[in-house]
């Protein structure tokens, strides 16, 4: 899971690169700077620990996606009800909805999704 799973320091980071990619190192160095307070030695550290992982990129200096934001959260997503729930998703719904319901516009998007796959 550690693959498609981020920190919250991660998940900021993350999304100023999806959010700017490509962009040079020196951008996102001081995109960090600005935004996380980070020095550019954090940044490389990051950069590199999400790299190893398959996310990102960084192409003779310019920081590229390997994964995009959907995709990325959409593996997570699998992985999630695949460990959690045996990759039942009837079960994750089941549990989801047992605690909160489901207004009428949340029921008619699930169900165009079932109906688009169908």
């Amino acid at each position: 899971m550690e693959k498609y799973s981020l920190g919250n320091v991660e998940s900021r980071f993350a999304d100023i690169v999806w959010e700017h990619a490509p962009l040079t190192t020196g951008e996102l160095i001081k995109l960090c700077e600005k935004e996380l307070g980070w020095k550019r030695t954090t940044t490389y550290t990051v950069l590199k620990k999400l790299s190893e992982r398959g996310i990102f990129q960084n192409q003779e200096g310019t920081v590229v996606v390997l994964i995009n934001k959907e995709e990325f959260y959409a593996r997570q997503s699998e992985h999630y009800v695949e460990r959690s729930f045996g990759g039942s998703l009837p079960g994750f719904l089941a549990a989801f909805t047992s605690r909160r319901s489901l207004s009428d516009k949340e029921i008619r998007e699930i169900q165009d999704i079932i109906n688009r796959k169908q």
